[in-house]
C-alpha cells in the first residue's frame, strides 16, 4: 500500500514515462509557452490578434491573457508579496483538478517522493491517507510501520501535526510534513470515534520497506495478499507462488489472492500479475482520446499455478490496478471473485517528466476488462457478494456517510453510456472493512471454504 497518499486516487496506476523525442519535446515547448503566456498576458493577447489562429486558438489566448492580468493584479495588489511560484503551482493544480480526481502537477520533491514510493521504500510514518470534507482521515495504518505500533486506527480524524491544525494544510502539505528522517518524531493530535476528547499520539519516522506481497499456507489452501503494484510486486508473486508450491505439496487445493484494500499502482504490474495466472488471450484493453492511443495487452502462454483453483477478494477499497487483475481474471473465468464491489476507478494515469520542474500526472486513457467492460464508477462485482461485520463505530459512519467509490469523488470521469442512464449506472462504494483476526474475517472463511469444498 501507498502510505501518506491519496486514496485510492493513489493510486495511483501510472503507466510508465513517455519516450524521449518528437512528444517529450512538444510537451516541453507547450510547458515554456504557458509559461510565458502567463507571465506576459498582454503581450499574448496582443499575439492572438496579429496571428491568422483558428476560433478555438483565439478563445485560448483570450482565457490566457485574462489569466495574465488576474496574476499580475495578484502580484501587484495583494496584501502581502505572493510566491510567484506557489501561485503558477496552485494555478496549474487548479486546472488538473478541475479535470478529474486523479490527474495533478507533481513539483520536483514531489516527483522524487513518487519515484521512491514506486520502488517501494521511503520515510515516514507508514499511514493511508484521504481528506474528507476538509478533514484529514485515515485510511489504514500499514502494517509493521511505526503509524500501526503506535496505535493509529482507519477511521482516525487528525486534527493537527506538531500543533499546526491540518485544516490550514493541503492533503499533500499533510503528507510532506509527516515525512522526514529517520527517527525524528512527530505529534499527531488525533480525534478518534468513541472518544470526546482528541489525544495526541507520537510517532518515531522511519524508513518504510513497502512489501507488495505477503503469503502464508492455511493448511491445503495458499494465501497471498497483494498490497500494491510496485516495481517487485511480479517479482514477489512468483518467489510466493513457488515457495507455497513446495511447502504445501501435493495436497494443494488452490489459491486465494487477497487484492482487498489495495489502492492500485503500476500498469505494467497489474498486467504482468494477471498474465502470471492465464495462458492466453486479452488482459486489458486501454483507449485514449485518439483511436491511435488503444493498445491491448495480451497474455503469454504458461500459468504459474499450473491450472490450480482460484479465488479473488476483492472490497471497496481495491482500485484501479487491482481492478485490472480481478476484471481480467473474472472475465477469463479464470477466478471466482468474492467480497463487495471494488472502488471503480476504470481511468489510466501517465507520468509525463517536465524537465526540472517536477511531472505531469495526466489521466490520459479509459482502461476495459477483455470482454469490453468499462468499470470507470461501478466497480467490479464478485459472483460471491460476502460482507464482512462492521464493528459498532463503523456502522454508525456508514449509516450516516456511506460507503465512498469513485462515483463519489468530485469531477469523476462518467460512465461513458449516455443520457440519464449514465447517472443510474453509477454504483456507490462499498465496505473496505477487513477484520485483523483472520478467525473473524468472514470473507476469508468463505473464500477458504470454497476450495475446501465446506460452504453450505
Amino acid at each position: 500500500m501507498v502510505p501518506c497518499n491519496l486514496y485510492p486516487q493513489s493510486n495511483l496506476t501510472w503507466v510508465g514515462q513517455p519516450k524521449a523525442g518528437k512528444r517529450m519535446r512538444k510537451y516541453a515547448l507547450w510547458a515554456l509557452a504557458v509559461t510565458g503566456m502567463l507571465v506576459a498576458g498582454a503581450m499574448m493577447a496582443s499575439l492572438g490578434r496579429t496571428q491568422s489562429a483558428s476560433a478555438p486558438n483565439a478563445e485560448i489566448y483570450r482565457q490566457l491573457n485574462l489569466f495574465g492580468q488576474v496574476l499580475e493584479r495578484v502580484r501587484s495588489d495583494y496584501v502581502e508579496k505572493p510566491d510567484d511560484a506557489k501561485l503558477i503551482e496552485g494555478a496549474i493544480n487548479g486546472m488538473l483538478t478541475a479535470l478529474d480526481p486523479h490527474s495533478s502537477y507533481l513539483n520536483r520533491k514531489n516527483f522524487r517522493d513518487m519515484q521512491v514510493q514506486i520502488g517501494g521504500e521511503f520515510g515516514g510514518l507508514g499511514l493511508e491517507l484521504t481528506m474528507e470534507k476538509g478533514l484529514l482521515k485515515v485510511v489504514a495504518p500499514i502494517e509493521d510501520t511505526p503509524a500501526a505500533k503506535a496505535g493509529m486506527l482507519s477511521g482516525d480524524i487528525i486534527q493537527a501535526l506538531d500543533k499546526e491544525p491540518v485544516s490550514r494544510l493541503t492533503l499533500q502539505q499533510a503528507v510532506e510534513k509527516m515525512r522526514g528522517p529517520a527517527k525524528a518524531p512527530i505529534t499527531l493530535t488525533i480525534l478518534r470515534n468513541g472518544r470526546v476528547d482528541p489525544f495526541d499520539v507520537k510517532v518515531i519516522r522511519a524508513v518504510i520497506h513497502i512489501k507488495p506481497v505477503k503469503y502464508e499456507a492455511d493448511d491445503d489452501v495458499a494465501y497471498i495478499q497483494i498490497t500494491s503494484f510496485n516495481e517487485q510486486t511480479t517479482s514477489d508473486l512468483m518467489r510466493a507462488v513457488e515457495t507455497l508450491k513446495k511447502e504445501i505439496g501435493p495436497k494443494l487445493r488452490g489459491y486465494i489472492v487477497d487484492l482487498r484494500n489495495n489502492p492500485g499502482g503500476l500498469l505494467n504490474q497489474a498486467i504482468s500479475v494477471s498474465d502470471a495466472f492465464l495462458d492466453r488471450g486479452a488482459i486489458v484493453l486501454t483507449k485514449g482520446r485518439n483511436l491511435a492511443q488503444t493498445q491491448r495487452a495480451n497474455a503469454t502462454p504458461g500459468d504459474v499455478t499450473d491450472g490450480a483453483k482460484l479465488v479473488v477478494l476483492i472490497n471497496g477499497g481495491s482500485a484501479s490496478a487491482s481492478e485490472i487483475v480481478a476484471g481480467a481474471l473474472q472475465d477469463h473465468h479464470r477466478a471466482t471473485i468474492v467480497g463487495t464491489r471494488s472502488f471503480g476507478k476504470g481511468s489510466v494515469q501517465t507520468l509525463m517528466p517536465l524537465g526540472r520542474e517536477g511531472a505531469l500526472r495526466l489521466t490520459t486513457a479509459r482502461y476495459y476488462t477483455p470482454s469490453g467492460r468499462s468499470i470507470q464508477a461501478k466497480g467490479i462485482e464478485p459472483e460471491m457478494v460476502v460482507e464482512e461485520e462492521l464493528p459498532d463505530e463503523l456502522k454508525h459512519e456508514a449509516e450516516d456517510e456511506g460507503f465512498r467509490g469513485e462515483a463519489s469523488l468530485r469531477a469523476h470521469l462518467k460512465s461513458e453510456d449516455e443520457g440519464i442512464d449514465a447517472k443510474r449506472d453509477e454504483k456507490t462504494g462499498s465496505s473496505s472493512y477487513v477484520p485483523k483476526d483472520k478467525d473473524k474475517d468472514t470473507q476469508l472463511k468463505f473464500a477458504l471454504g470454497l476450495l475446501r469444498g465446506t460452504n453450505p
